[in-house]
């Protein structure tokens, strides 16, 4: 089948474990064709360095959610008319922006875009804003991108003045001034800039790879976040009936609400009313975006509530956790079941072996009493808390070390400055000590980078330590955690995020910002080594069940097959049709997954002018006969087809 992924900030632009998951997910699913749809947030993700895309990737698309509205500019638009708009046109966005303004700032319920508990009143507002933002898409639809310069128009800051004027708004935005109100149309109309773009098509096929145009030819919409990554499947589903997949490991609203106000708008209109207004407008998006898919996927417990309290179904909820390679840590993880002495013994060849080879010994050996640390540092993972808790544990095992392990070089002034505190409070609490008058002091708080001579890879680092710390306040998925996990390692956690569900009973967990307990927890382990094997084990055992990249590929196949059989394409789907409301029941294959077949698999099958030399020929579906075949072959029971039944054809030319 062909399928769209809808991306926002990620893939194929940045770095991090959520890229690294789409392009495991693509590659593990070749069978499949895949179309990228990528939204950017800044000219330098944009710039950057791209993902090499896999063979069954046949099209990229790429906007971008920062920069001048194209068309008119800003300052002409605001000098009075909605863009290039005519009366008639100028009308109807007056009309639907004035709704989904309405909706942002809570009119007549005085929430704000939150939950009151009050059904009626909460589905009120959610009419509301979809009333709005299906308006304006079909306005975009019908009269071209002149959208973005009407959501910068004067007219625009005049309709959301009157909203947080309104009886009933949410108090913060009561305050609302002009500039506030500027901050706030910018941000909208680079948030809904998806509305406006060229990327639907009509369904039609393309005459160079026989390839149906934009979301119209596709027959599954895969949004990774209910943010503006959705709203190309949210307006897919409506215009075509194109089934919607959600997947969220860091639930976008969250993700604002957790963000600085300097970092959520502009630094010089950083108000409680513009953060009120940008919050409220993200938490209704993520509910339209949840109300409309069919099946929403979170990566953990953690992201699950909270979907669930921005009104996510509670029936779409899904959870499946992000697949991560466990082949580096695999060395590392099987010497948890073998015999200590074997394992030293290893451990100290393996060093002599490198040391030799680059002139010195570049990775200590797990001494029994080091702990190690591993992460991006920031001020949400408390290493100052950290260090205090150190200082407790040198007290108690007077040789323990801590390694804290960088896995990317500090980004912002903020985060720079916060490593810099941690040093100097490194080199404050545990001066530089030597064993005689002559040797050279060192510090028991090492700060290393992954990817240096010190630690060249990640299982270096695990293997380096016999406790792995997690220190974090705020955390979502702790993909650390689950590389000490795979590499047989006991862990001392923090309880934020999905840690607890990440651990599950094998290793210690304590409050967050509690340096104390973290101390004892870490005490503990470093004086029993028969237990720290035991939970290394149990934890490797663990994560080898859950967070494998192979049982992520295969719940996501069952998932885009369920899609295609319960909510094929067109069938009920589209938002507003008659059979919207059924669409929630069991369907029949009105069209099978197989009845696409990707050119590489019929690439045998394809008659003169098809394949040449056995490359795939794109648009080529396989012939009705090859159907029962790869149905019966999926199912591993044998084919009831005769050999003279085999050999005929659909005299369509196409399989049913």
């Amino acid at each position: 089948m062909r399928i769209a992924l809808l991306t926002e900030g990620g893939y194929p632009y940045a770095r991090g474990e959520a890229v690294v998951w789409c392009d495991r997910l693509l590659r593990g699913l070749g069978g499949h064709e895949f179309e990228v749809y990528a939204l950017s947030r800044s000219a330098r993700q944009e710039s950057g360095r791209r993902c090499e895309l896999p063979g069954n990737v046949r099209r990229l698309h790429t906007a971008a959610l920062w920069g001048a509205a194209a068309g008119r500019g800003s300052a002409e638009a605001r000098a009075g008319s909605s863009g290039s708009y005519g009366r008639r046109e100028r009308r109807r966005f007056e009309e639907c922006f004035g709704e989904l303004a309405a909706a942002v700032c809570g009119a007549g319920r005085g929430g704000g875009g939150v939950p009151t508990g009050d059904e009626a009143a909460d589905g009120l507002l959610a009419d509301r804003f979809a009333a709005g933002l299906y308006g304006l898409a079909e306005l975009a639809r019908d009269c071209g991108t002149g959208l973005r310069a009407a959501l910068r128009s004067e007219p625009a800051v005049r309709i959301l003045q009157s909203a947080c004027r309104a009886p009933g708004t949410l108090r913060a935005v009561h305050s609302a001034r002009v500039r506030d109100l500027l901050a706030v149309s910018e941000r909208l109309e680079r948030a809904l800039r998806p509305l406006s773009l060229d990327w639907y098509g009509d369904g039609q096929e393309d005459e160079a790879d026989g390839c149906g145009r934009g979301l119209a030819g596709v027959d599954v919409c895969h949004a990774v976040g209910g943010g503006p990554a959705a709203l190309p499947g949210l307006l897919a589903k409506r215009f075509f009936g194109t089934p919607l997949l959600i997947t969220e490991y860091g639930v976008r609203v969250r993700e604002h609400y957790l963000a600085s106000a300097a970092d959520a708008v502009a630094p010089a209109a950083a108000g409680a009313a513009v953060r009120a207004l940008l919050g409220s407008f993200q938490r209704q998006l993520a509910r339209e975006a949840y109300t409309q898919a069919q099946l929403i996927t979170p990566g953990n417990i953690h992201a699950r509530r909270w979907q669930e309290r921005c009104g996510a179904p509670r029936g779409k909820l899904r959870t499946v956790y992000p697949g991560m390679d466990a082949a580096p840590f695999a060395e590392l993880g099987e010497e948890a079941g073998r015999p200590r002495s074997e394992v030293t013994t290893a451990r100290k060849a393996k060093v002599e072996v490198r040391s030799g080879a680059s002139g010195a010994g570049t990775r200590r050996a797990a001494d029994g009493a080091t702990l190690v640390w591993a992460g991006r540092i920031e001020p949400s993972k408390d290493l100052i808390g950290l260090l205090h808790a150190f200082a407790d544990v040198r007290q108690a095992v007077p040789g323990a070390r801590l390694r804290i392990v960088t896995t990317a070089p500090a980004h912002g002034n903020e985060a720079r400055e916060y490593e810099s505190r941690c040093r100097a409070l490194a080199a404050q609490l545990f001066p530089d000590e030597a064993a005689d008058s002559v040797a050279v002091g060192e510090n028991p708080v090492s700060f290393e980078e992954l990817g240096t001579p010190s630690v060249p890879t990640a299982a270096d680092a695990y293997g380096a330590g016999c406790v792995v710390v997690l220190s974090s306040s705020v955390e979502g998925f702790p993909v650390p955690l689950v590389e000490a996990m795979f590499s047989g390692r006991a862990t001392v956690s923090t309880d934020v995020g999905a840690v607890c569900e990440v651990i599950g009973g094998t290793g210690l967990v304590v409050p967050s910002r509690n340096p104390r307990a973290l101390a004892d927890s870490c005490i503990a382990l470093l004086r029993d080594p028969e237990r720290r094997e035991r939970l290394g084990a149990a934890a490797r055992a663990r994560a080898l069940e859950l967070f494998t990249v192979e049982q992520n590929v295969a719940a996501f196949r069952a998932i885009y097959l369920e899609l295609m059989s319960r909510w094929p394409v067109g069938a009920g789907n589209a938002v507003g049709s008659a059979a919207a409301g059924e669409a929630e029941e069991p369907l029949p294959f009105s069209r099978p997954p197989e009845s696409h077949v990707p050119g590489r698999w019929a690439a045998g099958t394809a008659g003169p002018g098809g394949s040449h030399a056995g490359r795939p020929v794109p648009g080529v579906r396989a012939p009705v006969a090859l159907v029962p075949l790869m149905l019966s072959a999926a199912a591993g029971r044998p084919a009831l087809l005769s050999a003279a039944h085999a050999g005929s054809e659909d005299p369509r030319g196409e399989g049913r």
